[in-house]
């Protein structure tokens, strides 16, 4: 059976945040509330669309009204690659990933419209077998039917699959689906949240290498 890479999207092969942040602070401009900063934004990233809607309100000690989601959700669909850039060394990877018989598929708490209209802009997502978003399946990360959904959609196993993230959320789902999680030190999410991860990668070569190494062909 092929080997399977799940990859997260957001501070793993893509970084998003500045699109993030430039539709959460017009969402915030037209609630008369200040604005954010990539960092701030970065640290609230993770956790799907409403849970990030509503801690930029609790940041500034609001509730996130009725139409807030639906409202930055429409934003950001309509400007989901402005400035967002693939990390260094991502399309390389994937190509390198690719010729070494691995089947990629994004796992992402992103909705899967917005994911696949930035993955296409970025030339990737003929690369990938399969994108389940946070939206895709009736549960996302850190849930682990979030990956094992994705996993079905390309017909692997977890016995043979790998995750690549930047969140706890990645190495929890990981963890609950029986699949081993390599952690993007590059990512938004930082070193404090790699525990749990079967290895630490500084950049995607390097994440190359230890999911070939980890998961021999």
């Amino acid at each position: 059976m092929a080997r399977t890479l799940l990859l997260d999207l957001d501070g793993t092969l893509v970084d998003t945040v500045p699109d993030i942040a430039a539709a959460l602070n017009r969402l915030m401009e037209s609630r008369s509330l200040p604005p954010f900063t990539g960092p701030q934004v970065a640290a609230m990233v993770g956790d799907g669309v409403a849970a990030l809607v509503t801690k930029a309100f609790a940041a500034h000690g609001q509730q996130a009204d009725a139409d807030a989601v639906a409202a930055f959700s429409a934003d950001y669909g309509r400007n989901v690659a402005i400035h967002s850039r693939l990390f260094p060394g991502v399309i390389e990877a994937l190509h390198d990933l690719t010729r070494c018989g691995w089947t990629l598929a994004v796992c992402t708490n992103k909705p899967e419209r917005a994911a696949r209209a930035l993955l296409e802009a970025l030339d990737i997502l003929p690369l990938l077998r399969a994108v389940g978003g946070g939206d895709s399946f009736p549960a996302r990360k850190p849930d682990p039917a979030h990956l094992l959904g994705t996993l079905a959609r390309v017909g692997g196993d977890p016995s043979r699959a790998l995750m690549l993230g930047d969140h706890h959320n990645d190495i929890s789902a990981a963890a609950g689906a029986g699949v081993k999680c390599v952690f993007a030190l590059w990512g938004y999410g930082g070193a404090a949240q790699a525990d749990g991860a079967v290895a630490v990668a500084r950049d995607m070569p390097e994440a190359v290498e230890a999911a070939n190494r980890l998961l021999p062909a």
